[in-house]
This record gives structure tokens, sequence and C-alpha cells, in this order.
């Protein structure tokens, strides 16, 4: 069986010298917002051309520190994707907000700007875009709406480590940007982790106190802040596999250009060519209309598939309240995406294997 994705395999590079890391971090006695915070804020800040960097807990709270540092009245309305894990909308239901749905281009299935504009309305305060599966939104555009209607702009750059829009990388355009290191991620730690990247001091040493339950100096505290700080273990991680990070994107990128040259199914929508050498590549995902045989005839060659997302955001239990919202184009991509594996410690015969396997499904059905 070839898996969706073996973390053991992808770590196994790095793994003395995460071994050693975890043991200078042991042996410095400084377990929270020590040095390995402040050089991996530093590095990570650089390497996405953006002026700061504060590490957090997790993706999630990273989002959530953004809206929490923004500030921004109750019931104020945030665009966002439709299309997206809920990762992106629980945060502006934890501060009280109101996310308003916006659907997703056809081709890219990212957020679409052509949509946004007749979604704002006076209580509107901000647009989240989400680099999913490694892309890029198209920020040009939606960066000239939020700078006509006075709105803020964040990224949720999960899926993006990496990623650039025109020369652009991902962290350097939007006001603010959530990172997740989940350990699944192209940059993943070997637990939970985020960080914040914005170029805006102010808002970045607001999130700093938010982040340690809204306190710069021991039990003064000038914010009703969170406990969600980047772990120094983690962070001692994260920096030893940072400097390969545009190495195994590199290598994402040529395994994508070989599945979008060489995969041919009658109906099976592939991903869009056209950048492909600024998108991250974290997932490769495709649609098909018989989604379900697809995942079985690869099932029963040794090749294990993963669906994001196989329901969307207004569809969840969790937001009953809008299961009545209607929004076609995304309803139609949640019952037809499929992720094919795509990760830097596939072999050439292993891609070649799935290639040729997706190309004989045809003949299946």
């Amino acid at each position: 069986m070839i898996p969706f994705l073996d973390l053991e395999r992808v770590n196994a590079p790095y793994m003395q010298r995460i071994e050693e890391a975890a043991i200078r971090v042991l042996r410095s006695g400084r377990y929270i917002l020590g040095n390995e915070v402040d050089e991996f804020e530093k590095s990570f800040a650089a390497y996405c051309e953006a002026g700061y960097c504060i590490g957090t807990a997790n993706g999630l709270d990273a989002l959530t520190l953004i809206l929490k540092a923004f500030a921004f009245p109750e019931k104020s309305e945030v665009i966002v994707p439709a299309n997206t894990y809920i990762a992106t909308v629980l945060p502006l239901s934890f501060l009280g907000l109101t996310p308003v749905f916006v659907e997703p281009e056809e081709v890219t299935m990212l957020l679409n700007p052509e949509l946004i504009e007749d979604k704002i309305t006076p209580s509107t305060k901000a647009i989240i875009t989400a680099d999913l599966y490694g892309r890029s939104c198209e920020m040009a555009r939606i960066l000239e709406l939020a700078n006509d209607y006075n709105l803020k702009v964040i990224t949720d750059a999960a899926q993006a480590h990496g990623a650039a829009y025109f020369g652009k990388k991902t962290g350097s355009m939007a006001h603010a940007t959530a990172f997740s290191f989940y350990p699944t991620k192209n940059l993943g730690a070997l637990g939970d982790a985020g960080a914040v990247v914005t170029s805006d001091k102010e808002l970045a040493q607001k999130i700093r106190y938010l982040r340690n339950y809204g306190s710069a100096l021991r039990y003064q505290n000038e914010y009703k802040g969170m406990n969600s700080r980047l772990d120094e273990i983690q962070a001692a991680f994260l920096h030893v596999k940072l400097p390969y990070l545009d190495k195994e994107n590199k290598r994402r990128r040529q395994m994508a250009s070989r599945y979008l040259t060489e995969i041919q199914v009658k109906n099976l929508v592939l991903p869009p060519t056209d950048r492909i050498q600024e998108d991250a590549w974290h997932l490769f995902v495709v649609r098909h209309p018989d989604r379900t045989a697809l995942i079985a005839f690869l099932e029963a060659n040794g090749i294990q598939t993963d669906v994001h997302y196989p329901l969307p955001v207004h569809k969840q239990e969790a937001y009953k309240e809008y299961k009545s919202l209607k929004l076609p184009v995304t309803e139609k991509m949640h019952q037809e995406v499929l992720s094919l594996p795509l990760n830097p410690v596939l072999t050439e015969e292993e891609l070649t294997y799935i290639i040729q396997t997706v190309n004989r499904f045809d003949a299946q059905t």
C-alpha cells in the first residue's frame, strides 16, 4: 500500500538533528518563550518576507489571535471562503463575529474575488482568504477591494508554507497571516504549533501580549489574553526543518508537474497549471463525479487517498444555523474532490505507479 502520507519517512532525513535539538532544549532548562522561539520567529519572518512572526500554540489560535487583536465590534461581518476547513471559520464564532460565505472559483476552488463586493455591507470589517492546497488566492483584486472599502485582509495559510503570488511570498501580502505547523503541513512540527506573520509592528506587539495572557511583564496584563505560546521544543524542531522547505516544495512541484502532464482520465478535473512554480502543492486535489468508485479502485490497487473535505462548513452540524444556505459550487466540489498522494518522500517508482493506476480507471468503469 502506498500511504497518503508517511510522517516517519517525511521526518527521517532530519531525525538526528531533531533529536539533538530536543536534547538541547531539555538541557537548557528554558521551556517556554526562550531562545528557540525567538530564533525561529526571526527566521520564519525573514522567510515570509515579513517584519514579524509570533509563535502560537496552533494554527487555529493564530487566526483567533489576529481577529482578537483587531478587536472588531461584536456581530461584525467577515467575508470567508465557503470552500475551506472549519478552522477558518471557528475563530469568528469564538469572538461573536458573523461569517459571510462566498463561493469559490471553479478552476482554483479558492475564494472568488469577483463575488466579494456584492457581499460587503456597512458591517463588513475584514476578508479572510484561505490558501487551500498550497495555492495563494488572487490577492491583487482582494487587496484592491479591501483598500476601497477599508477592510482588513487576513490569510489562513495553514496549507501554503512557501507559496507565492507573482513573486510575493504568502505572509507578505495580507495585513496578517495565520500559519499552522501541524505535522502534516509542508513545514510540520512534531506536534501542534502555529504562528502569526505580519509587517504591522503595533499589531505584532499586541498579538505577543495576547498569546501570553495579555501580558508583556509577569503579572501585569494589558489585555484579556489567551495562553497560546509556541513551545520551545517545537520551535527547535521547526528551525531544523525550515532550511529544507524550499527544496521539499521544489520536489512537490516536480511531482505535481508529472501528475498534470501524465494523468489522462475522462471526467477527471485536474488542478490549474498556470502557477506550478509558485504553488506550494500541499495537496494535489482532483475532482471526479464518481469519487466513491475512484477511491475504491485506487484502494484496491494499493493507493491510499484522502478527501479535503467531504462536508462544507455550512453543512456541518456545528453550523446548523447555515444549513439552509445554498452554495451550489461549494457543495458540488465537496462531493467530487479527492486528494492523491503528494509528498517529498514519494519515489519516482511510486509516482509512476500512481499515475498508471489512475489512468486505468476508465477501463474499469
